[in-house]
């Protein structure tokens, strides 16, 4: 039960810090939101008007007083899921733009993530039982060399092959001109269709970690004293490699995969932004761009609350599939 409430407590004291640290980052960024729009407004060059600059800042809500002040307002935001108006996207709330993008971002990563971490558990499952062997060496080579390759140019290689030269998907977009966003069978085959692509890309580089980090961590366990006394007893060779070695190999992934869960809700800017995908990863860069100052600061606190839940449910996850782990914080 100690292991439990120790960290309970430290996801609440990790969690107090990522919301302060979301709050400075975002100020310590040069520049004016508003000057900035009023800059696009008027052209480059011109000189900007304080009293439009003003008008502005009101319009947005801009936070004004000193930075103790600010954060108090903030934390009251924050605890109320008030997160204010997107700089950018004016007058649409910042709540308003995340729940357009984030279904977007949670079907394509999310489904993506989930079948990287199976494909690659079972193809490292696999390298590590038939270890030194031709099945090993070009599971592992070959994800290697794969791993080398930049991933805009397997995402831009993906665009020229399969839809401009096949035309067999399209090419960017998260849904053509003809459909509109809808629980009907037109709208998910032309959403389906446009996610073939950017999910693809990420399929190909996705695995190659969860290979690599379980066939390493299950060539170690089978190694260790355990699975030398399983051999010496005489169990068959496909119980060893599952039970004393998968299943404790698997252990390490399973934090990776909580982590890698919890970013989901961050996106993949690349990809979005290569495929014009309308995610999460996309509209970061924008607020970014635009100094939207509201919108990033929810944006990366939604990823750090994904990421800080998914790794204290799988540290609990761990403490009950490992006790040794709960036996080594009692010592």
């Amino acid at each position: 039960m100690a292991y439990f409430a120790r960290r309970f407590a430290f996801f609440l004291a990790t969690l107090w810090a990522a919301v302060t640290l979301n709050f400075l980052i975002p100020r310590l960024q040069p520049g004016d939101p508003a000057e900035a729009i009023v800059s696009r407004i008027s052209g480059k060059g011109q000189t900007v008007d304080p009293a439009q600059l003003e008008a502005v800042r009101t319009m947005l809500g801009v936070p004004g007083g000193n930075l103790l002040e600010q954060y108090v307002r903030y934390l009251g935001a924050v605890f109320s899921g008030d997160f204010g108006v997107s700089y950018s996207y004016f007058p649409y709330s910042v709540t308003h733009m995340i729940g357009q993008a984030l279904p977007w971002t949670l079907v394509l990563v999310g489904v993506t993530q989930i079948l990287s971490f199976v494909i690659g558990t079972l193809l490292g499952t696999w390298a590590a039982y038939r270890r030194n062997t031709r099945v090993d060496s070009v599971i592992t080579l070959g994800s290697t060399f794969v791993g080398t390759l930049p991933f805009f140019w397997i995402a831009l290689l993906l665009i020229y092959v399969f839809a401009i030269t096949l035309r067999w998907f399209p090419e960017r977009g998260g849904y053509g001109g003809g459909s509109s966003p809808g629980w009907d069978w037109l709208f998910i085959s032309d959403a389906f269709q446009h996610s073939v692509l950017p999910g693809l890309a990420l399929l190909i580089t996705g695995p190659i970690g969860w290979i690599i980090g379980m066939r390493n961590n299950m060539v170690q366990s089978l190694g260790e004293d355990h699975a030398r006394l399983a051999v010496a007893r005489g169990l068959p060779e496909r119980r060893i490699a599952i039970t004393y070695g998968a299943r404790i190999a698997i252990l390490p992934n399973v934090t990776g995969f909580a982590i890698a869960l919890g970013s989901i809700l961050g996106g993949t800017v690349l990809v979005e932004t290569v495929f014009n995908y309308p995610g999460m990863g996309r509209l970061l860069l924008e607020s970014v761009s635009n100094k939207d100052f509201p919108l990033m600061q929810a944006i990366f606190l939604f990823t750090t609350i994904g990421v800080l839940v998914a790794n204290f449910l799988a540290d609990i996850l761990y403490g009950f599939l490992d006790p040794r782990v709960r036996k080594a914080e009692k010592s």
